[in-house]
């Protein structure tokens, strides 16, 4: 395995099974060529970049070799410590800087480890952005400051104003939170949400019981919030007593719950939930990538609001939000975008609505996810040779499909078809070759069975 360059930064492990393919050079290269885009791109500079990290056992040592990189670039360095991705993004516009790096790999192993790369909105940068710091870093193409024009650093914790940015939400209704007496259990994955969400649950008034809550990045189970890793808080909530169950990812901006009977609510029905509790008090429009749960688009038109789908990647759900003026959007893996907070996912704003809309409604958790429509994802995969030609195959599927009267097909990230009662997306991937499948239904065996007659007509065209 190398590393991973992407728009939005750089991605690798650190010893594990796949050996070391983020060292301290990469990071250096990398965080010095972010440095030089932002100098080159910035109007009005304060000469200033947040630093902030989850708390992966490499982190450390990456927060270090960043740290002392941008210094040498001339930059003032903000290190905020062990910090969610929001607390992070918020920090950003919060302290007047010109940019922000992240240090996660988000919900990767434990030995991976990532730079993740702010603009000065706390926002991830844009493909022709992230682009153009590739080209630099590819061409090292940058020059380090001199003796007298080395940068400072300082170290500011920025998390009790996260979560008071979050309490002063319109729609978080502390007084009714407080008044249901909610008592939960949070995994937090032995990661920075064992530190924020404390603080966000003291203020709101809930009573918490917390698993995996030590932030010393030894992870307990996988760090990915699927219920196939999740059977430890699952078997918690079964034991009754609690209300609900709150799950994150290392870096807090993935968040998925587990109803009062220890059955998952589904980590697409995140996003649908808070949605609803948002559209039925603020009517707007809402999006979400591609490869989310229809159940979005249905709740929205409920309200009477138009949905709109996204090209898969934070970025491109961000940027089809401010065209359209959405109120309430994300991604169907656990991630809620409230705009009246920020532009990006953020686990904190997704709790706080999420318990407001509880206490508001005064019905269990599986109660409320009854009210919402049933629909399944599967995920499949087609593995290829590295010589074939996925574009190919990918434009005979659209044409195929376009010619159909009961299909529509959309293009803007692979290739989406969407059936009257179901849909199937294609993406190829960017490290390996293979397409991923998505299919969803109103049960998972049409889900599947969807999906794989999608896949034999792949196949037929190779």
């Amino acid at each position: 395995m190398t590393l991973i360059k992407s728009i939005s930064g750089i991605r690798g492990t650190i010893g594990g099974p796949a050996g070391d393919t983020l060292n301290p050079l990469d990071i250096v290269k990398f965080t010095s060529a972010y440095a030089t885009f932002i100098r080159k791109s910035t109007k009005n500079p304060t000469n200033k970049i947040v630093v902030g990290r989850d708390a992966r056992i490499s982190g450390e040592m990456v927060k270090n070799v960043v740290c002392g990189t941008l210094m040498g670039m001339g930059y003032d360095v903000i290190n905020i410590g062990l910090a969610s991705t929001p607390t992070t993004e918020l920090a950003v516009t919060m302290a007047g800087a010109d940019g922000g790096i992240i240090i996660t790999a988000s919900h990767n192993p434990r030995h991976w480890n990532a730079l993740k790369l702010l603009n000065a909105r706390g926002e991830f940068l844009t493909k022709d952005d992230g682009n153009e710091v590739l080209a630099i870093a590819e061409a090292e193409a940058f020059e380090y400051a001199d003796v007298d024009h080395m940068g400072k650093y300082t170290e500011e914790n920025f998390d009790d104003r996260h979560v008071e940015a979050v309490l002063n939400l319109k729609l978080t209704d502390l007084e009714a939170i407080k008044k249901a007496g909610f008592r939960v259990v949070v995994d937090s994955i032995n990661s920075v949400g064992g530190i924020i969400l404390p603080k966000l649950l003291d203020k709101l008034g809930v009573e918490y019981k917390f698993l995996n809550g030590e932030p010393n990045g030894d992870f307990a189970h996988n760090p990915e919030p699927l219920e196939k890793n999740l059977t430890g808080i699952m078997d918690e909530l079964a034991k009754g007593g609690y209300d609900l169950g709150i799950v994150v990812d290392p870096d807090v901006d993935r968040l998925a719950f587990i109803c009062e009977d220890g059955k998952m609510f589904g980590e697409e029905y995140t996003l649908v939930s808070v949605a609803d509790y948002v559209l039925e008090h603020t009517p707007g429009s809402t999006v979400s990538n591609l490869s989310s749960t229809r159940a979005l688009r249905d709740v929205t038109e409920k309200h009477g609001g138009v949905y709109s789908a996204a090209a898969v990647g934070e970025v491109n759900v961000t940027t089809k939000m401010r065209e359209v003026g959405a109120v309430i959007g994300g991604e169907g893996n656990g991630g809620v975008i409230y705009p009246e907070s920020h532009y990006g996912r953020d686990a904190l704003v997704g709790i706080a609505l999420f318990l407001s809309s509880l206490a508001h409604k005064g019905v269990k958790v599986s109660e409320l996810r009854k009210t919402f429509p049933e629909y399944f994802i599967a995920k499949n995969r087609i593995d290829l040779t590295p010589s074939t030609d996925v574009d190919a195959i990918l434009a005979k599927v659209k044409e195929m499909f376009s010619a159909q009267p009961d299909a529509q097909v959309n293009d803007i990230d692979g290739v989406k078809i969407d059936f009257p009662d179901m849909w199937v997306h294609l993406r190829k991937s960017n490290t390996e070759p293979i397409i991923r499948v998505y299919s969803e239904a109103h049960s998972m065996e049409e889900a599947d069975a969807i999906g794989k007659k999608i896949m034999g007509v792949v196949y037929s065209f190779q």
